[in-house]
C-alpha cells in the first residue's frame, strides 16, 4: 500500500523515452547509483529534482510521485479484518494507536475513515470505564461528521450521518439524533422495483431477480431491527406485547431467519426475555432464553451473510458490501459478547437461582470456552 509510486513512473517514463539510467543521471546532474535507487525504491528524489524531473518527462509532479492517498475496498476490507483479529488478542490501546497511524495517514480517503469510525464502535464494549467509552465514542464521531461533510459520495455520507447519529444516541444525546435524523419520517421510495422493471423491459431477467432479492432481504433485516424496539415498547400491554412477539416469530418462521440470519433473530429472544422479566413472567422468560441459547450454541460459526434457496440470488451483491460477506466483529468477540448479554445482564439477576437458567449460562460460557 505504497502512496508514492515515483519509481514505478520513472522506470516507465525513462523506458518511453528510450534513455538509460546514465543519461538521465546526466540531465540531473546526479549520479547513475542515484537514479537506481530511486527506481528500486531504496530512496526518493530531493524533492528540489521533482519539478526538473516532470518537465523532462512532460508530466505534472502529481503524476510523477502518483501519490494515491486512498485504499482500495479489498485494503479496506483486509485492514478492518486485522484490526478486528487485534482487538481480541492484542491490547485495546496498541489497536488503537494503529488504527489512529492509519486514519492520519488517510486522512481523506473517506470509505476508509467510515469503516475505521464503525470498527471503533463495533468494539467500544471491550472499554468497561465510562469515560474511555465516551471519549472513543466522541473520537468516532469526529470521522463520521468529517465523512459527511466532506464526501461527494451520497451513499458513504447518508451511511456516515446515520453513525454520527448513533454515537449521540450512545452518548444519550436525545436532541442531536433528532435535529441530525428529523423528527418525522419520510415515504420509502425504495428504487429496486423500478430497477428489476428496467432490467425486465431489456431482457435482463435474472438481473431483476437479483435487484428485488437484494431489495427483500434488505428489508427484512431492517424489519427484525424494528422488532425488537417495538417489543420493548409494548411491556407494559401484555396482550399487544404477546402479539409483536408472535407476529416477529412467524416472520422468522417465513423466511427461516435461524438459519438465513441468526445475527438478527437473538436480538428478539433477548428483548422477549427482558419483557417478560419486566411483567414477572419468568418461565416465559426463561423460554426465551433457551431458543436464544440453542441458535448462538448451534453450527452457526463462523457468522457471515449469505443467501438460501430462496434468496439465490445474493452473492454478487454480498460480495460488493464494504466488508464482503463478513461481520464487522471477529468470531470470539461476537461468542464473547453472546455469552455477556446473558450471563453478565443484571436484569436477569432475578433467575439466578433457577436451575433452568444455570444451565443456559453454562451452556453458553462453555460456547465460549471452545473457541479458545
Amino acid at each position: 500500500m505504497k502512496e508514492i509510486n515515483i519509481a514505478k513512473v520513472l522506470v516507465t517514463k525513462r523506458k518511453e523515452k528510450g534513455i538509460t539510467q546514465d543519461e538521465l543521471a546526466n540531465y540531473i546532474g546526479v549520479s547513475k547509483a542515484s537514479v537506481s535507487k530511486w527506481e528500486t525504491q531504496q530512496s526518493y528524489p530531493d524533492v528540489t529534482f521533482l519539478p526538473q524531473l516532470a518537465a523532462y518527462f512532460n508530466i505534472s509532479i502529481d503524476e510523477l510521485i502518483d501519490y494515491k492517498p486512498q485504499m482500495t475496498k479489498e485494503d479496506i476490507r483486509k485492514l478492518y479484518q486485522r484490526l478486528s483479529d487485534d482487538f481480541t488478542s492484542k491490547p485495546f490501546d496498541s489497536v488503537m494507536e494503529n488504527c489512529r497511524k492509519t486514519i492520519k495517514k488517510y486522512y481523506s480517503c473517506f470509505p476508509l475513515l467510515l469503516q475505521m469510525g464503525i470498527l471503533m464502535i463495533n468494539h467500544i464494549e471491550l472499554l468497561k470505564d465510562p469515560q474511555k467509552v465516551a471519549s472513543l465514542t466522541g473520537e468516532a464521531k469526529v470521522l463520521f461528521i468529517r465523512v459527511r461533510e466532506e464526501c461527494d459520495d451520497i451513499s458513504i455520507s447518508r451511511l456516515a450521518l446515520f453513525m454520527e447519529a448513533l454515537c449521540s444516541l450512545i452518548s444519550g444525546d436525545a436532541d442531536s439524533v433528532l435535529d441530525l435524523l428529523g423528527s418525522s419520517v419520510a415515504p420509502a421510495l425504495p428504487p429496486e422495483s423500478l430497477l428489476a422493471s428496467a432490467y425486465q423491459m431489456t431482457g435482463r431477467i435474472e438481473e431483476a431477480k437479483s435487484v428485488l432479492q437484494v431489495g427483500m432481504f434488505q428489508n427484512i433485516v431492517v424489519l427484525f431491527n424494528f422488532f425488537p424496539a417495538y417489543l420493548t415498547l409494548c411491556v407494559d400491554v401484555p396482550s399487544k406485547f404477546e402479539e409483536v412477539l408472535r407476529r416477529s416469530l412467524v416472520v422468522a418462521e417465513t423466511f427461516d431467519m435461524r438459519h438465513l440470519h441468526p445475527g438478527v433473530l437473538v436480538g428478539l429472544y433477548i428483548s422477549a426475555a427482558q419483557g417478560f422479566i419486566a411483567q414477572k413472567n419468568y418461565d416465559r422468560a426463561l423460554d426465551m432464553l433457551q431458543k436464544y441459547t440453542e441458535i448462538v450454541t448451534s453450527d452457526i460459526y463462523p457468522l457471515r451473510l449469505h443467501g438460501d434457496t430462496f434468496f439465490d440470488h445474493l452473492d454478487g451483491w454480498l460480495d460488493q458490501l464494504d466488508l464482503g460477506t463478513d461481520l464487522p466483529r471477529d468470531e470470539k468477540t461476537i461468542r464473547k459478547s453472546m455469552s455477556d448479554v446473558i450471563v453478565n445482564n443484571p436484569v436477569f439477576s432475578v433467575l439466578s437461582d433457577d436451575k433452568r437458567f444455570h444451565s443456559i449460562t453454562e451452556r453458553l460460557q462453555r460456547n465460549c470456552e471452545q473457541y479458545k
